[in-house]
Formats: C-alpha cells, structure tokens, sequence
C-alpha cells in the first residue's frame, strides 16, 4: 500500500519533538560550506537547534514546511520572502550571546565562525525582496528518490505565487547534484561566485538560482 506525502507547516505541537532531527538535515544541504564556517559540528548543531527554536531566525520552524508519511519526518523546506533575510540573520546575534554565556561556544570558536562567515559572504548575492527565498531544502536519506524534495520544492512555488511573489530562488553549491533536480524544476542559473578562501579550504562555486513566476 503506498504511503500517502502531507506537506505541513511546522506547528508548535510538532516542533519540539523534530528538533533532534533538524541539524542533520541542514548540514546535508551544504556539508562542505558549514564545516567551512564553523569549527566543530557541535557548535552548528547548537546554533541550528536554537534558531528553530526561536521565531524569526534563518533556521526557524515557523518558517518550515515539512514533509511527513506515516507522521514520520521525511523532509523540510525552510523558506520566507527576501525582504525577510537581513532581519532574520540578524537573529542569529543574540543567539550567539546565549551560546557564549552557557559555554556552548568558546569565544574563539565564535572568532572562527565570524571570520570565515565573512569569508564565505561572498558566495550568497543579495536577496531581493520580492521573492520567495528558499534557504534550506533537505530530504532524509531513507526517503530520497521518492518526490518528497519535488513536492517540498513545488508547494514552496505555489505559496510564493498565491503571496504575490514575482519568482523563487535559493542558493546550492555547484558540486550539489541537486543543482540537476532544480533545473528539472524550472529553475535557472543566475549567478556563480566563487570567494578565495573558502575555495582554497575546499568549498566549491555556489549557484544562485532561481525561477521567475
């Protein structure tokens, strides 16, 4: 019997009982970029857990669509309209302060990460403000293959139309192979950047693409 997909915000009552599962499915999406900008998993588990926790932040489940089977986690897309993207990095700073006073995060960790984050700025043009910015879209590994990240990828469109957005874009490293799963959906290559030191540590062009309504 085949199982049936729903796609669903990430509601209140759903969203302490995913947050062990949410790091992993954000670090999937750029492995080479975070362990670029963070000195230790932990520390981008912690900070990832935090910001889903915490409405109005690059990471937050308020800003999730989740896909479920069998009220199993099979995916997420965690998207929100680019007038949106500075305020919600910005988010990010008191959270590194909680961090930092808990001992979750050294200073110098914190050094790190500020450092080679502006190191890696460079990779991510501007976010326009009136489209839908996708900045995670990520399948668990069991249930790839299957249309979850299309149907994730094609409520996302349907939702940014109906808001009166004029396209969707998103950001993905141009050694992803989902680069070819967007490009079946419509989406197109809008700029490539590339930054001299997080290339020299490894991590590749980054791809803006994008699809226009």
């Amino acid at each position: 019997m085949e199982t049936s997909l729903a796609i669903v915000e990430a509601a209140p009552e759903v969203r302490d009982q995913l947050t062990s599962q949410i790091p992993e499915l954000v670090h999937a999406t750029g492995p080479i970029s975070y362990d670029y900008h963070f000195p230790g998993r932990s520390v981008f588990d912690r900070l990832v857990t935090m910001s889903w926790l915490t409405d109005g932040s690059v990471f937050a489940a308020e800003a999730t669509h989740i896909a479920l089977a069998d009220n199993e986690l099979q995916g997420i897309e965690i998207g929100f309209g680019g007038s949106q993207w500075l305020r919600r990095k910005a988010a990010l700073g008191p959270l590194w302060k909680q961090m930092l006073a808990s001992g979750n995060v050294t200073q110098e960790e914190m050094t790190v990460v500020f450092e080679h984050s502006g190191h890696a700025s460079w990779l991510n043009p501007v976010v326009p403000e009136d489209v839908y910015y996708v900045h995670a879209l990520s399948v668990t590994p069991a249930a790839r293959g299957k249309g979850v990240g299309m149907n994730l990828l094609s409520r996302a469109m349907d939702r940014a139309r109906d808001a009166g957005y004029r396209g969707l874009q998103l950001d993905v490293l141009s050694d992803n192979p989902a680069v070819n799963f967007y490009q079946s959906m419509g989406l197109e290559l809008l700029v490539e950047s590339r930054a001299p030191k997080p290339q020299a540590a490894g991590v590749p062009p980054e791809f803006r693409m994008g699809i226009v309504f």
